[in-house]
């Protein structure tokens, strides 16, 4: 009924590969946006704010209230930025640095069972294709 139906094929797809990220990131007490955004800020030490909500594609309050959580864990701070004191500049903490390894390993296995399932061409391909329908619809 639904075969060619963007919204139901990629809604459920969606709702599994958080089901897998879920199961990733569960020894760390993340969810998959919070690991996700944490591994952006360990990877860019100093991202404003706004950078890191554009970046994750994401509202501006959405990512508040992750880093929020983050901070709370104590893997993040939160600075002024030099310049401009209305934006606010994220800093991994040395907690959020020692998981790093870990936390992209985590995630990592998540891909390569997934590349080994689909294959890697395949999972390539889906990626590009997702990628370029996402940017279309921008």
């Amino acid at each position: 009924m639904f075969d060619q139906c963007l919204y139901f094929n990629t809604s459920a797809l969606a709702r599994r590969l958080e089901r897998e990220w879920t199961e990733a990131f569960e020894s760390f007490d993340l969810s998959p946006p919070q690991g996700f955004m944490l591994r952006a800020i360990i990877d860019r030490p100093g991202l404003l704010q706004r950078e890191l909500a554009d970046h994750l594609s994401i509202a501006r309050p959405t990512a508040t209230r992750a880093l929020d959580f983050l901070e709370a864990k104590g893997y993040v701070v939160r600075n002024r930025a030099e310049g401009d004191g209305r934006e606010i500049a994220i800093f991994p903490t040395s907690k959020a640095v020692e998981i790093r390894r870990e936390l992209n390993d985590a995630s990592g296995k998540v891909t390569a069972r997934l590349k080994t399932l689909l294959g890697h061409t395949e999972f390539k391909d889906a990626v590009s294709k997702i990628r370029r329908v996402r940017s279309a619809l921008e």
